[in-house]
């Protein structure tokens, strides 16, 4: 779907409320009556319209036949409202279809991304965001420094010693080689890369175009992200606005594309090597 038109944790409660409910085979109407509950309730939870609480989570998925983990892992998701709304302080910066993008990055705890053009914007270095920014036509010119301030809190979820985010990127050799600023700039950009790189919970692969051909070479940059075990949806980003996938055959696709990039793609540490050959030739 198009980016949907309420809060990230509302709409992804929303979500995971029903697909478990189309998985027991009830319809609204029947779920309504054994909870004891109104079916415009149900559907505006569903819709994302109606923020359920901890006792309706529970008591929907007990009628639904969840297991018991999976009631647990959602009821606690539903109490990290402040995490999913951590950018409407910021919201101005970027456009709204991106803002629930970034709620939802909070809530995850594993991503993957694959970005061919571009260093993924988690990796990037403030001047190197700076840079890709001016050249935005999306972008007012008055909002490049909190986009690029955006950027730099998003990517603080990385190193958070509270709990960091597990990400997998894959980008292209080409992608680093683009003449983006200046030499001594492109420089900075590869060296913060070994850095991440070092992190336990940060892999980078690169692909280069003797590697060959793979699975997704007819599409373009995407996200997966995988939110504490409960739920799991790739994100599309178009010029002016987003698509978001949460139906299990469609992210099993998007999976065994990025499955097949990590085949195709060097490994890790040659990807690093390569990195720092590149830094040796600037």
């Amino acid at each position: 779907m198009i980016t949907p038109p309420t809060p990230p944790l509302r709409w992804i409660l929303g979500v995971e409320l029903a697909r478990a409910r189309a998985e027991s085979k009830l319809s609204m109407t029947k779920a309504a009556a054994l909870v004891g509950v109104t079916k415009a309730k149900i559907a505006n939870i569903e819709l994302g319209r109606q923020t359920p609480s901890a006792e309706d989570i529970r008591r929907l998925l007990t009628v639904y036949g969840a297991e018991q983990r999976s009631i647990l892992r959602l009821t606690a998701l539903a109490k990290r409202t402040e995490e999913a709304n951590w950018w409407t302080t910021r919201s101005n910066a970027v456009p709204r279809w991106f803002t629930i993008f970034a709620g939802l990055e909070r809530l995850a705890d594993r991503e993957f991304v694959y970005e061919p053009h571009l260093v993924p914007g988690l990796l990037q270095t403030p001047e190197y965001a700076a840079a890709v920014t001016a050249e935005s036509l999306m972008v007012r010119a008055d909002r490049h420094e909190d986009v690029v301030k955006f950027r730099e809190a998003r990517g603080k979820r990385l190193t958070d010693p509270d709990g960091p985010l597990t990400l997998h990127c894959i980008t292209t050799k080409w992608a680093l080689e683009m003449a983006i600023g200046t030499p001594d700039m492109r420089r900075a950009q590869l060296e913060h890369l070994v850095k991440m790189a070092s992190l336990p919970t940060v892999t980078i692969q690169i692909l280069r175009p003797e590697d060959g051909t793979h699975a997704v070479h007819a599409t373009g940059a995407f996200v997966i992200l995988e939110i504490d075990s409960v739920s799991k949806l790739a994100y599309v980003e178009m010029l002016d606005d987003a698509v978001y996938l949460t139906d299990r055959a469609r992210v099993a696709t998007y999976q065994a594309g990025a499955n097949d990039l990590q085949r195709v793609a060097l490994s890790p540490a040659r990807s690093l090597d390569l990195v720092h050959r590149m830094i040796a030739d600037l």
